[in-house]
């Protein structure tokens, strides 16, 4: 059985993935580490690699942890790298345009309100289903704030130009966390949102392992 290596959202773990159907795949579950002071991804990428001990692995990164992946990626020969609703590269994540970003704004956010469910973060993340919502409010309140702003703060200043080989990016046409608009998917999903790993899990399922399979 083949081994698929996992790398969740910001500061989530692998109940992001629950619905997500992988069979004759192995899946391990990338478990997040403090960040050090000041860390760049690169760096954070060449530490939490230890815990990759497959040669020539699978990657699958969902949001801030595809871009993880990617810098993974460039540090070792993986064998497949598949993206959802993430980034590749500078070009795809167009954050720094933002004034709420380019000013980090949300350093000033009450860590209370970040990991508090509202209407307004259900909405920015796609969460329609009671499930959904449920899910992401415990998400949220298990959130680390330490591990968000420095997450946050290395996303916008992420300067990545290397898309690595045999890799796939599947991603949602109404994501209001990554825009559509602004990068070049291989997949696009109609209508999934930032969290459509939950509620379009079938199809991505399919996509994947049409891609594992090749």
């Amino acid at each position: 059985m083949k081994t698929i290596y996992l790398f969740s959202g910001l500061g989530a773990d692998h109940r992001a993935f629950r619905n997500l159907e992988l069979p004759g795949y192995r899946k391990v579950f990338i478990n997040w580490i403090p960040p050090l002071p000041h860390e760049s991804m690169e760096h954070y990428a060449g530490r939490i690699r230890a815990q990759i001990s497959t040669p020539h692995p699978v990657l699958l990164g969902l949001s801030f942890g595809g871009m993880i992946a990617v810098e993974v990626a460039k540090q070792l020969e993986a064998e497949k790298v598949i993206l959802v609703s993430s980034a590749k590269t500078q070009a795809d994540l167009k954050a720094g345009s933002s004034l709420f970003f380019r000013w980090r704004l949300y350093k000033l956010i009450p860590a209370s309100l970040i990991r508090r469910p509202n209407f307004i973060v259900n909405r920015l993340f796609g969460a329609v289903s009671g499930a959904d919502k449920q899910l992401l409010g415990e998400i949220l309140e298990d959130t680390d704030i330490r591990f968000f702003r420095w997450a946050m703060d290395n996303m916008v200043s992420w300067n990545n130009q290397t898309v690595p080989a045999h890799l796939i990016h599947i991603h949602g046409t109404d994501d209001k966390i990554i825009p559509y608009a602004d990068l070049k998917a291989n997949y696009s999903i109609e209508g999934g949102g930032h969290l459509m790993i939950l509620n379009k899990a079938d199809t991505i399922s399919r996509i994947i392992l049409d891609f594992l399979d090749r």
